[in-house]
Parts: structure tokens; C-alpha cells; sequence
């Protein structure tokens, strides 16, 4: 069992929720100071976010499966964080920029990037996937925060272009970058908040707070709840309900603006569950108890915000089941295509490697091809001398 009761306790007493895990509104200060954030969302963008979870868990579960048959080679689990991807993706603007770390699908999902693409790096075909200008979202990064420096590098890069607090609402530009827990105690995470902090970058530190690093509960990264750590930096925190797609929508949208408007940096922890394995190769069953994923299970946000939509009269039965068979047909795809990837050419790991050509990668490239070349040769004489 996850050992930090007391700052699970003390969650509840600063959690920004707008949705409490029976579907109901929620009252109170903490939803008072948001409420306003979300008041604008009707059925077609409620029905919009419902979407997006349902595929997000969709893609996980088909993507967890084909790893398991072989298919490929790792895959990180992201069920029970739909809501806080999904709702935070969400309130995006499209020349907003992210930095994903690896389990991100939901904000892949919102921001249009191939399923087929997300699942290159994992099957071992391409190092990375999709193009980042085609989204605006960078490629997966699998070394733990370092994406926290490149998205206060690029926020920075916004800033001196001009882009920020200039009053044009297609203009101003906000950077987002998602991390978790365990990456909150890396080097790399603490430098950029410095960064941010004293260049007042246009960034967000998005931290979903999932329980578990691995197999380190959080009570064994932080003494404080994770947002506070914002303050010992001038960052202002806020502690979201991340399972309330809506909460996590309205302080998102908030952070963004305070970004794009030159008001500077913002440290959102989400605080959620994996409901899975970190990876297709942890056993989480080693470090922790049914009984507290039992109890998370009670806090599935995909089943909050189908609540909310049937308890105001937004729920459709024919709508529900038109979703129902859009993450029927993104399983089929998904196994279809993915299956369907060719190897790339062995001498593509000398593409991309500089933005220009660089003489001792051009030598390398040289010396691999006359190689090759050389070791085809040699097979195709040992099969002739076979033959005879």
C-alpha cells in the first residue's frame, strides 16, 4: 500500500475538483475560483473530451495487447490518466507547443498525431514518429525530465521572438511540459524550474502525480505535496483533481493564459492513479495492494464524465455507441497497420543525426554502406560455394 496516507489526506483539502467521482458539481472555494474556467464547455465539447478518453483507453488496452503478442518491444501504460491528459490537452490553443515525456497518449489523441505514428519508437521502426511541426507536439522523450529544459529552452526562444503578451489570441504562445512524479526529483527538472523562474518563461511544468515512480510511492520523492514545490522556486502551484476532465481543463486553461499574457511559469500537479503497470515490463502487483487499486477504480474518469453527461441530460445512447465503434475501428487499424511496418533501412541511423551534414557522421555512413556491401558479397559467394 502506498505508505503516504497523510499527504493522500491532505489531497482532498487542496484539490481543485469540478466534478466529484459520482458525476456531481462540486461547491466550495477551491471549485469556485475555477468553475468560471469550464462554464463555457457544452455538450458538443463535454461529448468532444468523452471521445478522446474512450480512444485514449481504447489505444492503451489494443497497445498493451500487441506488446504482449510480440508486436512490440515496450509500451508504457497511461489507464487512469485519460482525464488529466485529455482535459489539459484540451485547453491547448494550436500554436501552443509540447514536450511529452512517454505516456502522454491522451495529449497525443487531442492533438492529432497518428496512433500508428505513437507506436513507431516502440516497435523499433523510427526513433521518433511523426513531424513536431505537424502538431506541435515534440517527439516522445524516454530520459526521465529531460524534456523539462527543452520545453523552458523553446518557451524562452517564444519569448524573445515575440510572441508573448501581445493581445492577439492567435498569436500568443504558451509551452507545455508533462512529467511525472519520479521525474520531479531529477536534475534536469529543478534546473529548468530555475530557468523558467528567472527569465519568467512562457511554460507550464505539468506533473501528473500518478502515485507510483516505478515502484517508488511518491512519499519517498517529497515531504510536500509536489505543487509546493513550484513556491520554493517563485512558480505559483496548483494541486488538480486529475481523474475531473473538467478541472483539469479549467486549470490548464488558466496557467496557459497566464503564460501567453507574460504573467510566466506554472507548476500543475495532477494528482491521479495509474491504474496499470509504469511499463509492459513492471509487475506492479510486487508494491502495492489491490485494495488501493480498488479504490482508485471508483475514481475512473472516463465513468465520472459519463456521470456528469447522464445526470445534466447530455448523454446519448446512439452517440455513445457511435464512440463505442470509432475505438472498435482504431483497435482494427492499429493492428492492421502497425503490423504492416517495414524495417526501416539499416542506414537510416545516420539521418537526422545533425540539423546539417556533418563530416565525421558522412565518413561513419561511408564506412557502414562499404560494409554491408562487403558482408552481401561474402553470403552471396559462401551460397554459391554451398551450391556446388
Amino acid at each position: 500500500m502506498n505508505p503516504d496516507a497523510s499527504q493522500g489526506a491532505a489531497a482532498e483539502e487542496d484539490l481543485v475538483q469540478l466534478v466529484a467521482p459520482d458525476g456531481r458539481r462540486t461547491d466550495g472555494e477551491q471549485a469556485a475560483a475555477y468553475r468560471d474556467r469550464a462554464a463555457h464547455l457544452g455538450t458538443d465539447e463535454l461529448r468532444a473530451m468523452y471521445r478522446d478518453m474512450v480512444l485514449t483507453r481504447r489505444f492503451d488496452d489494443e497497445s498493451t495487447a500487441l506488446q504482449r503478442q510480440g508486436e512490440l518491444g515496450l509500451y508504457p501504460q497511461g489507464r487512469g490518466q485519460e482525464a488529466a491528459q485529455v482535459g489539459s490537452g484540451h485547453a491547448l490553443h494550436p500554436q501552443d507547443f509540447v514536450f511529452p515525456s512517454y505516456r502522454e497518449h491522451g495529449v497525443l489523441q487531442v492533438r492529432g498525431v497518428d496512433p500508428v505514428d505513437r507506436l513507431r519508437i516502440y516497435r523499433g521502426t523510427e526513433h521518433g514518429g511523426w513531424d513536431p511541426a505537424d502538431h506541435n507536439v515534440h517527439l516522445n522523450t524516454l530520459v526521465l525530465g529531460s524534456q523539462t529544459l527543452h520545453a523552458t529552452g523553446y518557451a524562452l526562444g517564444v519569448q524573445r521572438d515575440g510572441l508573448v503578451g501581445t493581445g492577439d489570441p492567435q498569436r500568443d504562445t504558451a509551452v507545455v511540459t508533462y512529467f511525472g512524479d519520479g521525474a520531479s526529483s531529477q536534475g534536469d527538472v529543478n534546473e529548468a524550474l530555475v530557468f523558467a523562474a528567472v527569465n519568467n518563461a512562457p511554460v507550464v511544468f505539468f506533473c501528473q502525480n500518478n502515485q507510483w515512480a516505478i515502484s517508488e510511492p511518491t512519499s519517498r520523492q517529497t515531504r510536500v505535496p509536489l505543487y509546493k514545490r513550484g513556491e520554493g522556486f517563485g512558480i505559483p502551484g496548483v494541486r488538480v483533481d486529475g481523474n475531473d476532465v473538467l478541472a483539469s481543463y479549467a486549470v490548464m486553461a488558466e496557467a496557459l493564459e497566464r503564460a501567453r499574457t507574460g504573467g510566466g511559469p506554472t507548476f500543475v500537479e495532477a494528482y491521479t492513479y495509474r491504474m496499470g503497470a509504469h511499463t509492459t515490463s513492471d509487475d506492479p502487483t510486487r508494491y502495492r495492494e489491490r485494495a488501493e487499486e480498488e479504490e482508485w477504480a471508483l475514481r475512473d474518469p472516463i465513468d465520472r464524465l459519463a456521470a456528469l453527461l447522464r445526470a445534466e441530460d447530455r448523454w446519448d445512447d446512439a452517440w455513445a455507441a457511435d464512440v463505442e465503434a470509432q475505438a472498435d475501428s482504431l483497435a482494427e487499424r492499429l493492428r492492421a497497420d502497425l503490423r504492416a511496418l517495414e524495417d526501416p533501412a539499416s542506414t537510416s541511423m545516420f539521418e537526422h543525426v545533425y540539423a546539417t551534414p556533418h563530416s565525421q557522421v558522412e565518413a561513419e555512413r561511408a564506412w557502414f554502406e562499404a560494409y554491408e556491401h562487403d558482408t552481401a558479397q561474402d553470403e552471396r559467394d559462401s551460397s554459391r560455394e554451398a551450391a556446388r
